[in-house]
């Protein structure tokens, strides 16, 4: 027995791991929850700390807790949100929907350990995990403020950094490739030609989007449910302390929080986190195409399309010898497969706002925490790995513009939609290029073909 001790709860006795910082809800919760490997995120614990950190400060300043357990529970909930006691939580995510046993997960440890700060043991309940580490608080108003204060700030250190400064290289690259022609495709089919500079502007740009529509959230992100207690109600919260406690908060993580306009919808709703996660799979949508653009165009490289050169990183294949494979972008995009996965899971979650309260808050956050991650290191690894020290094949573009039959496009305004296509099918059918069967045909001079069929030309708008 010497490496559990007693501790009690509501409900009775419960033998937890004697070096254990959480108690007996917690541990009720792990015998209760044996699901997966899945636990809170660093953000989460983050964010919960954060906020028991504020309550216990502007609950001290006013006397409603005792000022020498705020005091320790100010420095245990530093420790937690600083990552001192991330072991400690050991809920999983597939648990009680509100969140509720990761919150006592929270309160547990931040008592024992604020006990221990004022000289006293683990469980002796010197600081009582509901009386004082929650005061004023419940499982149903903390957590899906943690929820919030947990995506913002990873959009912030981790997403829109990530995606900023791949913009930014896709706007380099943009210009660096302006000068080269390739031919364009639709429908998977020849089409007329585009300079690469243009195509990888549409790439900056579909970033640039992405980039708004995310922060187009943060706004309805910003606006916090605590305050609601239980039901939205308040019940059991000084009436001054959650704009207090909201003001703290700010101050310490930077963003412009504030006290949501509706209580009773921010705890059974769950549509700013639903517009976030939707953000996340546009995003997805546009990073997923970018990706298979990159390794389509790269295909080959004797074979394929060939006209980028994208960087070798490892061998591709365990039997072919000197087969180098697309695999950064690979990566990319079974990201954004999961991405648009965990949207979908999201959804679900988001519908589940029964009566006052959703219950399905652990698995959301976990789903949309886990694309922010991901997408954030599957751009960065992209960008570093792939797109930087992409190049492009100008003698394979010039060769296959030549080739292709849309160049007949530029001789439908000189000889008619009509006598074009001809044009078009006679080079499909003879295997000669649309140049060479003009010539042949007399009907131009060489001056007025080498114009019509100047493929630069064809690229800007303003062609006459």
């Amino acid at each position: 027995m010497s490496n559990v001790r007693i501790e009690k709860d509501s409900m009775g006795e419960m033998k937890v791991p004697s070096n254990a910082y959480y108690g007996a809800q917690t541990q009720r919760a792990v015998e209760n929850f044996p699901i997966s490997q899945s636990r809170l995120t660093r953000s989460m614990i983050l964010a919960l700390g954060e906020i028991k950190r504020a309550c216990a400060k502007v609950s001290g300043k006013h006397g409603w807790i005792k000022k020498d357990k705020s005091e320790a529970i100010v420095k245990a909930a530093q420790e937690v949100s600083e990552g001192k006691w991330d072991d400690q939580f050991v809920v999983d995510i597939f648990q009680t929907g509100s969140g509720t046993s990761s919150n006592m997960n929270t309160n547990e440890v931040i008592a024992n350990r604020a006990s221990e700060i004022m000289g006293e043991g683990m469980g002796s309940r010197v600081v009582h995990p509901n009386d004082d580490v929650n005061y004023g608080q419940s499982s149903n108003d903390v957590f899906p403020t943690a929820m919030h204060l947990a995506i913002l700030h990873d959009l912030d250190q981790k997403l829109l950094p990530a995606l900023v400064e791949f913009e930014e290289l896709l706007q380099q690259k943009a210009k660096d490739f302006d000068s080269i022609v390739k031919i364009g495709r639709t429908h998977l089919q020849d089409a007329t030609p585009i300079r690469m500079g243009q195509v990888f502007s549409g790439y900056a740009a579909q970033i640039q989007w992405s980039v708004e529509r995310l922060q187009y959230c943060i706004p309805h992100l910003e606006e916090l449910a605590l305050g609601g207690t239980a039901v939205g109600t308040g019940i059991n919260r000084p009436e001054k302390m959650t704009a207090e406690v909201i003001h703290e908060i700010s101050d310490r993580m930077g963003f412009e929080l504030r006290e949501t306009r509706n209580h009773f919808a921010s705890q059974s709703g769950k549509e700013a986190v639903l517009d976030i996660s939707s953000a996340l799979k546009s995003t997805a949508a546009a990073l997923m195409k970018i990706a298979n653009d990159i390794r389509f165009l790269g295909s080959g490289p004797r074979c394929g399309i060939g006209e980028l050169v994208l960087p070798a990183t490892q061998p591709g294949s365990s039997i072919m010898p000197g087969k180098v494979n697309p695999v950064i972008a690979e990566s990319l995009t079974m990201v954004c497969a999961q991405v648009i996965g965990n949207d979908a899971a999201v959804t679900i979650g988001a519908q589940s706002g029964n009566f006052e309260l959703n219950v399905m808050m652990p698995m959301i956050i976990h789903n949309v925490l886990e694309s922010i991650s991901i997408m954030a290191s599957g751009v960065k690894n992209f960008h570093l790995k792939c797109i930087q020290h992409i190049q492009v094949d100008e003698k394979q573009c010039k060769d296959m513009i030549e080739k292709s039959l849309a160049m007949a496009t530029s001789l439908a305004p000189i000889l008619g939609y009509d006598k074009a296509s001809a044009i078009a099918k006679e080079s499909y059918q003879t295997k000669r290029s649309v140049r060479e069967i003009v010539v042949s045909q007399g009907e131009l001079s060489q001056k007025q073909i080498d114009e019509a069929l100047d493929p630069m030309s064809m690229t800007h708008p303003n062609r006459s």
